[in-house]
């Protein structure tokens, strides 16, 4: 324990420790987390630490290449200032250092510090006590070559980083009044499916499932974080988060091929397996790729998959893999809408020479069509930018050079949009069960009697949900 009733008998350096002929092996560094006077809350939801080393140059003990300091740290805990402390975690990490130093190394600059980046330390996935404490070791031994090379450490510093409490409490909120919601127009919407004397068609399917992964992902199971011990809830979000993605991205891809009147295999989940297909690996990929770091931190919170040059050379492979892949996707998307939107767009010739009611009723349908694929390629953007930037943003601690900052506005503005997209989706896709009279419908709309109209004023038929998608398909014709 650094301070308190029951602190260790501290030394101010190292030097002081090699004049009284104190060995490395019997030195501690001792961190309590949080600072005197204060501790941590659930609201916290985790603790990322990050390690740095002050490193100073000496002619006669140079850190070595490919350099890497050996640490034995324990972890533990207690709820009062008390209690003794229960042990969390124990375990004996290795990182490579990562130095350079600026100056000549001579003689004269001996003294000065490396420059060395930050390292991985730890990961928690709850806070679900007040108090921490850090115990770390450098255990030296010459003949196994452990922590020897690694230049002459003047201390170590650690940075503890962890959720902002009143970010939690909006985040928090928003999911649960954004769950309900969904879920009262998922349940509307599949209600109007079922009444209809027809099968439901792929496209209507695959909006409902849009509708219960994002019930999925608004669930806020975090309450739970806040009373129980429960590590788990950084890879469960993560999960979470990547079967909305998987589906998200599906979606758009059947979205547009089922209004493109050159889909042979149209309402035919296996004419979309090659676009599919690859979503559903890149999400399983995704899936692994956690395992291997969140997953095994469920044990050892002192595991990271950055400290080994394989581990970080897969980690940032897949990164920038990933990104390249979804701006191929974006750019495959906006093809998709092209050729929509060329589709739609052949179709309108047909219109000069309709009765002037109906003519403004298809060009008021195709108007609002496109403009709900504008918004849907506008969405998607902002999630591509989004995915990337995240990834980007956890990684920077651990790579060093590249920092970007993303505040909380962001992230509660990207999951409002997505909710507000797919309740957008649901509404407006739902048919409706107004039957319009036989005077009425035998009009300049040319709508037979006991057709069925959707909330859009887009007419619900036999073979589809909305007017669009079978104008989509065969000429509409007066």
């Amino acid at each position: 324990m650094p301070w308190g009733p029951n602190q260790c008998e501290r030394i101010r350096d190292l030097d002081e420790a090699m004049s009284r002929q104190i060995e490395a092996n019997d030195i501690v560094f001792a961190v309590h987390i949080p600072l005197p006077t204060k501790e941590m809350s659930p609201w916290f939801q985790f603790i990322l630490v990050i390690l740095q080393l002050d490193i100073a140059f000496k002619k006669n003990n140079e850190i070595k290449d490919n350099a890497e300091v050996t640490l034995d740290v324990s972890l533990a805990y207690r709820d009062d200032m008390f209690s003794e402390w229960k042990e969390m975690a124990h375990a004996i990490e290795t990182r490579k250092l990562k130095c350079s130093f600026a100056s000549p190394k001579t003689i004269e600059h001996e003294g000065r510090y490396y420059d060395c980046d930050v390292l991985p330390f730890m990961e928690i996935g709850t806070v679900a006590h007040k108090f921490y404490l850090l115990n770390i070791r450098l255990p030296v031994n010459e003949r196994k070559l452990i922590n020897v090379g690694i230049g002459e450490i003047k201390d170590v510093r650690l940075v503890g980083i962890h959720q902002n409490g009143g970010f939690t409490k909006v985040w928090f909120a928003m999911k649960t009044f954004l769950t309900p919601s969904i879920f009262i127009i998922m349940v509307w919407y599949w209600r109007r499916i079922t009444m209809m004397t027809r099968a439901p068609v792929l496209l209507e399917k695959v909006i409902f499932a849009l509708g219960i992964s994002m019930t999925f992902i608004n669930i806020p199971v975090e309450w739970f974080s806040i009373g129980f011990d429960w590590t788990w809830m950084l890879l469960f979000g993560d999960i979470r988060q990547g079967i909305f993605y998987a589906m998200l991205l599906s979606f758009w891809i059947i979205f547009c091929g089922e209004h493109m009147m050159d889909q042979n295999e149209r309402n035919r989940f296996s004419g979309y397996w090659k676009q599919v297909g690859p979503i559903a690996v890149g999400a399983f990929c995704l899936f692994i790729f956690d395992m291997c770091e969140r997953g095994v931190q469920l044990k050892n919170p002192f595991y990271s998959i950055w400290t080994t040059d394989v581990g970080t050379e897969l980690a940032m492979a897949f990164i920038i893999v990933a990104g390249i892949c979804l701006c191929l996707y974006f750019l495959f998307l906006c093809f998709m809408v092209f050729q929509v939107f060329r589709n739609i767009s052949g179709k309108q010739s047909s219109l000069p020479a309709m009765s002037k009611a109906r003519r403004l009723h298809y060009e008021g349908l195709i108007f609002r069509f496109k403009f709900l694929m504008l918004i849907t390629l506008a969405c998607a953007a902002m999630t591509i930018i989004f995915f990337i930037v995240s990834q980007v943003t956890e990684g920077h601690w651990k790579w060093g050079d590249f920092t970007i900052q993303v505040n909380s506005a962001f992230f509660t503005g990207i999951y409002g949009m997505w909710n507000l997209y797919v309740f957008a989706l649901m509404f407006l896709y739902a048919p409706s069960h107004k039957n319009y009279g036989e005077d009425q419908s035998n009009g300049d709309l040319g709508v037979s009697s006991g057709e069925e109209l959707q909330l859009t004023t887009t007419i619900t038929h036999v073979d589809g949900p909305t007017e669009i998608y079978k104008l989509a398909r065969k000429e509409a014709q007066e």
